[in-house]
């Protein structure tokens, strides 16, 4: 088992330090995991992409990708000005997308190679709900994890809740908030849409 997964979303949002946390959920649950970002323009909202891999050998395979098995979008809107088209969503795969219960997610801004499964939490609001807000800006990044476990089922919630617990770990308060945001959004991701074959799918081989 090899999966890739590609955090996008905007500069201030936290999607490298996802995947890194990701990566130490990973060594606890006896996966190997592998995370690394791109920048592009290094400013607080700018779209920004961050890499990771999990496996349950170790990882040989190196750089960056742009077909994943894993998309989690921490911002809907990407979607919506069409900057997720050039993400390929292999078949069987999992999009993962912070967005509140009334927004707009367009399905034709994805390119799917065959079926897969949209989820959807709104990581804004739990981040803002527990104080999460740096510079006005809500990180979503603790959240959406939460979302990870719940959507794809590789990362048990008591081994991600304790990999954020120790990425803060010098900060008993935000441990403590980070925490809850992961479990509370655990239990508030819930399916947004299944995609087959034959439906917005024409890059299809």
């Amino acid at each position: 088992m090899l999966l890739e997964i590609i955090f996008f979303g905007r500069g201030g949002q936290g999607g490298v330090t996802a995947a890194n946390i990701l990566v130490e959920a990973a060594t606890r649950q006896g996966l190997y995991g592998q995370g690394f970002p791109f920048f592009g323009a290094e400013r607080r909202g700018a779209p920004v992409k961050a890499f990771a891999r999990i496996s349950d050998n170790p990882i040989l395979r190196h750089g960056m990708f742009n077909d994943a098995d894993v998309l989690v979008l921490l911002d809907h809107r990407l979607s919506i000005i069409g900057l997720t088209k050039d993400i390929g969503i292999r078949d069987n795969g999992i999009i993962i997308v912070n967005a509140p219960k009334d927004a707009s997610i367009p399905l034709e801004s994805f390119k799917f190679y065959g079926r897969a499964k949209i989820y959807r939490v709104d990581a804004t609001e739990i981040a803002v709900r527990n104080k999460l807000v740096v510079a006005g800006w809500p990180v979503v990044n603790t959240a959406i994890l939460g979302a990870f476990s719940r959507a794809t089922g590789i990362i048990d919630i008591e081994n991600m809740i304790g990999a954020v617990r120790y990425y803060f770990r010098d900060r008993e308060h935000v441990a403590k908030a980070n925490a809850k945001a992961v479990y509370e959004a655990y239990e508030e991701t819930s399916v947004f849409k299944e995609v087959e074959p034959s439906s917005y799918n024409p890059y299809r081989a």
